[in-house]
């Protein structure tokens, strides 16, 4: 009979587990996955309740324990972030619409920082040889998620942004007056720009300027051709 009994109580356990299933807790992540925002960004709160449907569970969000959006039916809230005071420990919690039967989530923690963030452009060198090219890098510290943007012009131009580049690291050939900042985020928050790097070409052979006809006076109405070269190079150069 104690064997008979056992079995019976194996059974019921067995039964138990296959038609009620294994509880597992709720889960709130963040979108973006970031661990500190800026103010004027977004975040995006995502609860899931690993159990049932979406459609069956009323969804809230605590703040450092306290409550800052009442039950409701949207699984996901966004929240514009619009002070310091938006930093803290988020938490979700679920509540059946029939049982009343209640899960809360994990925390997650978001950081807000203050200070709108300002790219920092950095070169291997600011002088390069014709022909030669050097690496420029835009960083941005304590954050994360950032793609670039680059921009070049020289003495007698505007900024003219570089094309297909969003990396944090470039490599230029051309002189001129670079600057960069970053950007992330939908819709797009943009870092203030980089202070400006200089990129200098010097020319390691020498220039000279030949004239076309070679003569020794010209009169007016006259027509020449004034050519700038790089000796022992041939090659042939742009004005300045």
């Amino acid at each position: 009979m104690g064997a008979t009994l056992l079995c019976e109580l194996g059974l019921f356990l067995l039964c138990t587990l296959l038609c009620t299933g294994h509880t597992q807790d709720a889960v709130l992540t963040i979108e973006p996955s970031w661990s500190s925002f800026f103010i004027g960004e977004f975040v995006t709160f995502k609860c899931d309740m690993n159990e049932g449907k979406d459609t069956d569970w009323e969804y809230k969000i605590n703040k450092d324990g306290r409550e800052v959006i009442l039950y409701n039916q949207r699984k996901d809230y966004r929240l514009e972030i619009i002070s310091t005071r938006d930093s803290g420990e988020y938490q979700c919690s679920g509540r059946r619409k029939i049982s009343r039967d209640t899960k809360n989530s994990n925390t997650v923690s978001i950081t807000v920082l203050a200070d709108k963030p300002r790219a920092t452009l950095t070169a291997g060198t600011t002088i390069i040889p014709v022909g030669g090219s050097v690496t420029l890098t835009c960083s941005v510290q304590s954050s994360d998620g950032w793609k670039y943007e680059w921009f070049r012009r020289n003495q007698r131009t505007y900024d003219v942004q570089v094309r297909d580049q969003p990396n944090r690291d470039i490599r230029v050939s051309q002189g001129g007056i670079y600057r960069c900042r970053g950007t992330r985020g939908n819709p797009v928050y943009k870092m203030y720009e980089s202070d400006d790097v200089t990129i200098e070409i010097t020319f390691s052979n020498k220039v000279v300027v030949k004239q076309q006809p070679n003569w020794p006076q010209i009169f007016r109405g006259e027509t020449i051709t004034l050519t700038c070269e790089v000796q022992e190079g041939g090659e042939t150069t742009e004005w300045e």
